[in-house]
């Protein structure tokens, strides 16, 4: 199931990455750490009442002139309009209503998308300041004030939030394997499209993306229903002095939610860029299926072991998704380019993959007696119990006596037993550890 968007839009230093922030922080968000990729982070998953959504936060530019400032929320709410199911817009309660609300508040109105207008700032919400009621001129309904630094009224907007929510963003997805292409600009995203939609005579009409700035294309091929999702609305915006890789990001959220695998499109040429990184990040975070798409492949001058060495430093790029396979294509000369959904079919039926308990539990302790668990103090890790309690993204619960002792490296160990025996190629596998007696969340 695909998860609604949330987006959080204002002008500068009105509190919107406070706001991100304290709700990563306080552990409603759902959040893997990534070295080396979340150091700027945008964006996060997060849960509130049993329904989980993702949460963007479209701030921290700090631009330098009045005219900047209008240019650029003027982006930041385009964004929100193409992707979010909720747009959160934030203004200053303690500054009061300004020219740069009202330009963008007028844009909001124009979506058609549930808007909630956040007041920040205001400490005392028995104590309304004046300006306060201002705030109703923007058109967008009742305002609701709160303190990001102080999580006062949290609560109040995140039960309209998840109440907000379209029906259709909480449905079941079909059966079809979704894959979303995604990448920084000009690597050849629509290219590849319109190549695989060339290779194949069972062609569905495509069909426009609805709010998510993406174009759907359904096709069947080899017998099986895929759904290709372009993400070329990822663009330079050459008149603007913006975080271009702030916004790619952003834009690929969207598609990464909707879709089973994700097509991460490097050029070959240019190598794993920190776009490329930041992208990654955020499908990898995700769960999803991931494929290392290099492109442009013909352009690179080649010697016996080319492909090789290319795959390694790609991997050692991105040390955080090692499980994720290469494949080396040539959309202009048509070069292995059907071995792109080959592999997503494979890359999507493991991350649905389900091992057996019995199987599981048989390969764990072989796993501690070849190499013995960690111990602290002289008490040792004890591992009673492992089972499968979910897929997409494979998700293992391990009974143990003491969470504490697990370390890093022995589940990393653990985590590379099972890949040798099921594989698992190209998703990520979690682990949870619970002590005995422990209840599942």
């Amino acid at each position: 199931m695909s998860k609604p968007i949330v987006a959080v839009v204002g002008r500068p230093n009105v509190g919107k990455s406070t706001f991100f922030n304290r709700i990563v922080g306080r552990r409603v968000a759902i959040v893997e750490d990534t070295p080396g990729v979340t150091r700027d982070r945008i964006y996060a998953e997060a849960e509130w009442n049993g329904i989980h959504f993702a949460i963007i936060d479209t701030g921290g530019i700090e631009p330098a002139s009045q005219d900047i400032i209008l240019s650029q929320m003027r982006e930041q709410a385009q964004i929100a309009m193409d992707m979010a199911d909720v747009i959160l817009f934030m203004v200053d309660g303690k500054e009061g209503l300004t020219h740069a609300d009202q330009e963008v508040a007028t844009m909001l109105r124009r979506t058609g998308k549930k808007v909630i207008l956040i007041v920040n700032k205001i400490d005392n919400p028995r104590n309304l300041p004046v300006d306060f009621y201002d705030f109703y001129e923007l058109g967008i309904g009742e305002p609701v004030a709160i303190s990001a630094a102080n999580m006062l009224n949290f609560g109040d907007v995140l039960d309209e939030i998840v109440e907000s929510f379209p029906q259709e963003a909480l449905e079941e997805d079909e059966d079809d394997i979704k894959v979303a292409v995604i990448g920084k600009p000009n690597v050849g995203k629509s290219s590849l499209i319109n190549c695989l939609i060339g290779e194949n005579r069972v062609i569905v009409s495509p069909i426009a993306g609805t709010t998510r700035d993406s174009i759907d294309t359904p096709f069947a091929w080899d017998g099986d229903q895929y759904t290709l999702i372009d993400t070329a609305g990822i663009r330079r915006k050459s008149k603007v002095n913006e975080d271009i890789e702030r916004y790619s990001v952003i834009r690929a959220v969207a598609a990464i939610e909707r879709c089973d695998v994700c097509l991460l499109m490097i050029d070959a040429e240019e190598g794993v860029t920190e776009q490329d990184k930041k992208i990654a990040g955020v499908a990898h975070e995700a769960g999803k299926g991931i494929i290392v798409v290099v492109n442009k492949w013909d352009l690179i001058k080649k010697e016996t072991n080319t492909m090789r060495d290319y795959t390694k430093v790609i991997q050692s790029e991105l040390q955080f998704m090692s499980y994720a396979p290469c494949v080396f294509i040539s959309v202009k000369d048509r070069q292995r380019v059907l071995d792109v959904i080959r592999l997503s079919k494979v890359v999507a039926e493991k991350r649905a993959m389900r091992v057996p308990t019995g199987q599981l539990n048989s390969l764990v302790t072989d796993a501690t007696m070849m190499k013995q668990p960690p111990s602290d103090k002289g008490k040792r890790l004890k591992i009673y119990y492992v089972t499968q309690v979910g897929v997409k993204p494979p998700l293992f619960s391990f009974q143990v006596n003491k969470r504490d002792l697990m370390h890093f490296s022995y589940a990393r160990y653990l985590e590379n037993k099972i890949r040798d025996s099921y594989g698992f190629e190209g998703t990520s596998i979690k682990f949870v550890f619970r002590e005995k007696g422990e209840k599942e969340e």
